[in-house]
């Protein structure tokens, strides 16, 4: 089932707001903050989130920092407009086994096309976990249809 995010003077943000989102839903993170070029995504990490050796897989980790990236860009749109990530890059830091996390994703540049996301992981003691950055592109137009 489709959701078109994009037109009916609706912002991506509005239309995330509504409906949710089904990875947040899968992983179990919940996003307390989101506006003007800034999101914040917390995860109760636990043995669920693990790899093989024990500690939090490293892609739990870039899906939180995917995400707050992802919404802190999606606030800087108007309604009709969409975006996709054209590159994403993480840095892990340090190993997290169970721990609450705070993904803060910051939209550092916002042009008319691109747009150059980061986002910091920080465990509940303050420690840094993870970096990330990723790149974004506007879409709008038929590009932005259903997306």
């Amino acid at each position: 089932m489709t959701h078109p995010a994009a037109g009916k003077g609706k912002t991506l943000t509005e239309h995330i707001r509504e409906t949710g989102s089904p990875a947040a839903r899968l992983i179990g993170f919940e996003v307390p903050e989101h506006g003007n070029g800034r999101a914040l995504v917390t995860l109760h990490a636990g043995p669920q989130h693990t790899n093989p050796m024990g500690t939090l897989h490293g892609g739990i980790l870039c899906d939180i920092a995917d995400a707050a990236m992802g919404i802190a860009f999606a606030s800087t749109l108007e309604p009709g407009e969409s975006f996709t990530t054209v590159e994403l890059k993480i840095n892990f830091i340090r190993p997290v086994r169970e721990a609450k996390l705070f993904a803060e994703g910051r939209v550092a540049h916002r042009g008319r096309t691109i747009g150059y996301v980061e986002c910091n992981v920080i465990d509940e003691n303050g420690k840094l976990v993870a970096k990330s950055n990723s790149t974004c592109l506007v879409l709008r137009g038929e590009k932005a249809a259903g997306r």
